[in-house]
């Protein structure tokens, strides 16, 4: 299967490390014109270092800031997006609480970049990709999107379950103009420095315990999601629209 990107303009959110950073890389390698954004500065210089990959610090819970990205990319590329990468989420940092406990802040900020942002940036693209009769959007979602989360973390869960439901119905109001919309679901990853970290502080009993669930018996990494990114935004994919993808090794 050879897959190529030669020319073609891709924005994806979320670059500075981790899935967004692989995903940025790989497409790039494959001959794309690659733009990304993130809220951390640092981590998008060393994303791009070595290439041609052009960086956007953005904060993404920010509507307007998140549409205006769009439209300088578009600008900068000449033309519409021809692909779609919505990464940025995650849980934030944020930690477990009970739900009569759970801050209003912590809500806000959960929902606003993994749902409220994919809204922003899906908007501001369509309307080019409408007139230009193609296009790829591709959402990052998550296992937590399909099934309770094993965070706990309820605005995570309710905000990747929304994210699969916009996927669904975009990929409805625009496949008659030729673009899909499809989502990628990882499992549970390796996909920064601090899950490692994390991974490996955990009692060897309770790792065992998870790569239990797990029928691969492994962890994800990042060029694990950025496979299925590149899968699902390439020509092999193009009969394929409102699917998530799950990437988990296998959830049992």
């Amino acid at each position: 299967m050879n897959i190529r990107f030669d020319g073609k303009l891709v924005a994806i959110s979320g670059g500075a490390v981790g899935f967004g950073r692989a995903i940025a890389r790989r497409f790039h390698a494959l001959g794309a014109r690659v733009f990304t954004c993130d809220v951390d500065a640092a981590g998008l210089a060393e994303t791009a270092t070595g290439t041609g990959i052009a960086t956007a610090v953005v904060d993404l819970a920010d509507r307007a800031a998140a549409t205006a990205w769009i439209g300088a990319v578009e600008e900068a590329g000449g033309g519409p997006l021809d692909i779609l990468v919505h990464n940025a989420g995650g849980t934030l940092g944020r930690a477990f609480h009970r739900i009569e406990e759970m801050p209003d802040g912590d809500w806000d900020a959960i929902v606003a970049v993994n749902l409220n942002a994919a809204f922003a940036l899906c908007r501001a693209a369509a309307g080019g990709m409408r007139k230009a009769g193609r296009g790829r959007i591709i959402t990052i979602s998550s296992g937590a999107g399909l099934q309770p989360s094993r965070t706990g973390i309820q605005a995570y869960t309710a905000a990747k379950h929304a994210l699969v439901g916009l996927t669904r119905q975009l990929a409805v109001e625009l496949g008659p103009h030729g673009i899909t919309v499809n989502s990628v679901a990882p499992g549970v990853q390796a996909s920064t420095p601090e899950k490692v970290a994390e991974w490996n502080a955990r009692a060897p009993e309770a790792r065992e315990a998870v790569l239990r669930t797990i029928m691969l018996r492994r962890l994800g990494e990042p060029d694990d999601i950025a496979d299925g990114v590149l899968f699902l935004a390439s020509d092999h994919a193009k009969l394929i629209t409102g699917h998530v993808l799950p990437v988990n090794g296998g959830r049992i």
